[in-house]
């Protein structure tokens, strides 16, 4: 195999050691993606920038209070916490022995074999398309909002939503560290800003005062806990990308565990607590009622209050910016789900080479940004609302594609999380890695129970009402996808055995063709 084509100029020898550019490759392929980029901190702001904390605070939250009537909003954001350890530990376990940007895929494909592989590999793809590609929706509409009223400019939602297109996907061909930084960057001040209304919140409590009424059990009844569940789960969609950028990482068998354990403890306790805030500052008992009065403006609401309007007006710039992070976030996850298929012969072989000098997964990020400029092209020519309407085409972008890549996530953790079990047993190690599979497999039970509530409420999550088309047409995305995985693994199969046996093993399936071209 060479190393020197115009492709892959930048790639290195055997050894790992850098080329005459001084640019070094996980495990020294030529088709792989830049090692030595991320440590632990620029790992974790990548991976926590994807929860999008402001969105969630300022959307998730409001959104459950109001349409579930779950006053116990803030337990159930333990609870998941507790679901998604335990998920993650069989999860990060599996991270030491697969290194691969295709993440999820790959570990399915280790454990439930190629064809399984194969249809996770494109869940994940459209999953993680449909969750970047409807925040562009609501990106939009807030943009607009923001010129309509501090610069006096009316202009559509699907204007801003393209500018974002484009600036995501200019930045998708530079190299991690500087999406990196500006992912930091962003969240910090997110993180802060939202941390300063906790603390206003409990300092100035609503008419019950101080109150841990959030937190009783007894708070969550009712029909709605299963739903609330689905929207509660979907804060906390990013943790699971930590194994995306193992190849990233000088230890990905250190790091990337670390890093996911961060992720979710912090996301449990700093949602958990911001949850319980709004509480405190609405009261317990009249935080519903407040919430179906000022839907997404909840937030806004207390921050006005308490804070003041300027306050309140850098948190709207916030939440714009917020959504940026997760935008740049997504868009990342999906253009190395695509190199990786790419690499393994799942997509085109031109979506396995990295671009340039910066050794990006610069093809996938092309495609991704095709299919969002596509997308919100669509739905703007769907929108005869004037400029400032709350028009369904944008409301439906982001409901969408959220609730869509949320179910798409959910499977995929529920999965791995079988896969997890099976391959440590075929191993022969189920006895030394017990523990580790009891945590699997009560995850992978949870999260099933969790996905069949998705699917049976999706009406619901959508706002599409009872026995409309949506609710099974919007879950058939996702399970075409993986109709269409499992197609082609089984055309693999039978076609190409070589290629199926491959599908997974990333930069390993290159050491096993080396070996045979020198055999």
């Amino acid at each position: 195999m060479t190393t020197g084509s115009s492709d892959t100029s930048t790639s290195t020898g055997a050894g790992g050691a850098p080329g005459a550019d001084g640019i070094s490759t996980f495990k020294g392929e030529e088709r792989a993606l830049r090692a030595d980029r991320l440590g632990t901190s620029g790992l974790l702001l990548s991976v926590l920038a994807a929860t999008g904390p402001i969105m969630v605070v300022a959307g998730v939250m409001p959104t459950t209070f109001a349409v579930m009537g779950i006053v116990g909003q803030p337990l159930l954001f333990v609870i998941l916490g507790v679901v998604l350890v335990l998920f993650g530990i069989g999860y990060a376990e599996m991270s030491r022995h697969v290194h691969n940007a295709g993440a999820f895929y790959a570990y399915i494909s280790r454990g439930l074999g190629g064809t399984a592989g194969a249809s996770a590999s494109f869940v994940a793809l459209a999953a993680y398309s449909a969750l970047q590609v409807g925040i562009y929706g609501i990106f939009g509409f807030e943009v607009a909002g923001l010129l309509a009223t501090y610069a006096e400019v009316e202009i559509a939602w699907w204007i801003p939503a393209l500018t974002a297109v484009a600036v995501v996907g200019a930045l998708g061909w530079l190299k991690i560290d500087v999406n990196a930084r500006v992912l930091g960057v962003l969240l910090l001040i997110e993180l802060a800003l939202v941390v300063v209304f906790d603390i206003a919140a409990v300092s100035d409590p609503g008419p019950q005062g101080l109150s841990l009424a959030a937190f009783d059990p007894g708070t969550l009844t009712g029909a709605g806990v299963g739903t609330a569940l689905c929207f509660c789960i979907a804060a906390f969609t990013g943790f699971e990308q930590a194994p995306v950028y193992a190849e990233e990482t000088s230890r990905p068998h250190i790091l990337v565990p670390r890093v996911m354990f961060l992720a979710v403890g912090f996301v449990a306790v700093f949602f958990a607590l911001s949850s319980w805030a709004i509480t405190v500052a609405t009261g317990p008992g009249h935080v519903v009622g407040t919430a179906r009065e000022q839907s997404a403006g909840l937030l806004f609401f207390l921050t006005e209050s308490r804070l003041g309007g300027t306050f309140t007006d850098v948190l709207h710039v916030l939440f714009v910016t917020g959504m940026f992070a997760a935008l740049l976030s997504f868009h990342n996850v999906v253009a190395r789900y695509a190199f990786a298929m790419g690499r393994e012969g799942l997509l085109p072989r031109a979506f396995g080479r990295t671009t340039g000098a910066s050794g990006a997964p610069g093809t996938g990020s092309l495609l991704q940004t095709v299919i969002s400029a596509l997308v919100v092209i669509a739905f703007a020519a769907a929108d005869d609302k004037p400029a400032g309407d709350p028009t369904a085409p944008v409301l439906h972008l982001f409901t969408w594609g959220g609730n869509v890549g949320a179910l798409g996530v959910i499977l995929l953790m529920a999965t791995a999380s079988l896969s997890v079990v099976v391959f440590f047993a075929r191993r022969g190690a189920a006895g030394a890695q017990a523990w580790r599979l009891v945590t699997s497999t009560l995850a992978g039970l949870a999260l099933l129970v969790i996905a069949g509530y998705t699917v049976k409420d999706f009406d619901v999550l959508v706002g599409s009402g009872p026995g409309s088309a949506l609710s099974w047409v919007l879950p058939g995305v996702i399970a075409a996808a993986a109709l269409a995985g499992a197609v082609l693994g089984l055309v693999l199969r039978s076609r190409a055995p070589g290629t199926h046996a491959r599908i997974g093993l990333g930069n390993e399936a290159f050491r096993l063709d080396r070996a045979a071209d020198e055999s």
